[in-house]
């Protein structure tokens, strides 16, 4: 197989949430860690550790995007970020002190993206500006408050034809 190479950018999420979240103070408080997963069923298996574990930040390392063949060519990926926090089985007003906190440290992590923002897009990586927030209904996982983002990132994609790509066949 060959290796992606610079015709087609990517934006690191893992990396990068990676980084927020040990440079954060409010999700060093809380004792939040990031891991990778994938998909939403990759979610789940993480949520098991989160019974007896950290807090958690999970990033996708699957995407769904499209591909625009236009005058300005671009790989469009939409990057999911999980968040979940253990509360007490039955304590809805843990939940909700949970639910806070997760949407207290997505506010955080969101002012920190809209500063690197401009530094990401001078290597021609974008990021869409609406992120879409979701909160997972209680019902999902027990005991745990669970909600998810979704960042689009828009990236160049070179699609000049290379005729050393392709055999004469």
């Amino acid at each position: 197989m060959t290796p992606v190479n610079d015709k087609f950018l990517n934006w690191d999420a893992l990396e990068f949430f990676s980084s927020l979240t040990d440079k954060n103070r409010f999700a060093r408080q809380f004792g939040f860690v990031c891991r990778g997963c994938s998909s939403l069923e990759g979610f789940y298996d993480l949520l098991h550790d989160v019974q007896s574990a950290d807090p958690i930040v999970a990033v996708s390392d699957i995407s769904s995007g499209e591909l625009s063949v236009n005058n300005h060519p671009k790989a469009r990926r939409i990057k999911t970020v999980f968040l979940a926090m253990r509360h007490a089985v039955d304590d809805p007003d843990a939940r909700t002190e949970c639910m806070e906190i997760l949407r207290e440290l997505f506010r955080q992590f969101m002012s920190r993206l809209i500063l690197e923002r401009e530094r990401i897009a001078q290597g021609c990586i974008y990021i869409d500006p609406d992120i879409t927030f979701t909160e997972i209904d209680r019902y999902f996982f027990s005991g745990c408050a669970c909600a998810y983002f979704q960042i689009t990132v828009d990236t160049y994609t070179d699609l000049t034809f290379n005729p050393d790509e392709w055999t004469s066949d």
